[in-house]
């Protein structure tokens, strides 16, 4: 297994990385700014499944993977950003809607494919898993249990991470005045394009 050293060093690299905001982390706020706390956490539940999804894929053989599909991550990509950025222009565009901070939530499985579909089209993620989590394991050890100990360990600060986001704008939004509910929209609609575009323009590198 991996020795404590290597782990504690890989935890507090995991922890730098997640703690930056990208494009799963600009989703989160927007749904949690437009529609409250727990459609940013059902969004958060949608990033777990395809974390888990790509880290999967990286136990099953990443080289082999890539070379069978790997045009087509390039398309997934664009198809997210694409998808992101629509979600932010709908945001804005309903933005002077009447709308009541206490009403009932749209269904939470739509946020839950937004974080998925994100997720999935963030095929850098599936490149950063190969380059960085052999940095930190022993090709000597049992290399599919130090990789699902790492993948696990980025999972949950992930969860952390994203969910206080979720938490933090749900936060914000509650303490607004329903005159500036639309402001909010407009803010959500906003950080929703900049993730689109930023993820839009992310090479496969």
């Amino acid at each position: 297994m991996m020795s404590l050293e290597a782990y504690l060093a890989l935890f507090a690299a995991t922890f730098v990385v997640v703690i930056f905001p990208g494009p799963t982390v600009t989703l989160t706020l927007g749904n949690s700014l437009r529609h409250g706390t727990a459609a940013g956490l059902l969004t958060v539940a949608g990033t777990q499944i395809g974390l888990a999804t790509l880290l999967t894929i990286l136990l099953i053989g990443f080289a082999s993977v890539m070379e069978l599909v790997g045009h087509w991550f390039e398309w997934i990509r664009l198809a997210g950003a694409a998808y992101i950025i629509w979600l932010g222009i709908k945001a804005i565009r309903t933005a002077d809607e009447p709308a009541d901070i206490e009403a009932p939530q749209p269904k939470g499985g739509g946020f839950v494919l937004q974080g998925i579909l994100v997720m999935l089209s963030n095929a850098k993620v599936l490149l950063f898993f190969g380059a960085f989590f052999p940095q930190f394991i022993d090709p000597k050890g049992n290399y599919i249990g130090q990789l699902l100990l790492a993948g696990g360990t980025f999972m949950v600060l992930a969860a952390l991470c994203d969910g206080m986001y979720a938490l933090l704008a749900g936060r914000l939004r509650e303490a607004l005045s329903a005159k500036r509910v639309a402001l909010v929209h407009r803010l959500s609609g906003l950080i929703m394009i900049g993730g689109g575009v930023w993820l839009a323009l992310a090479r496969r590198s």
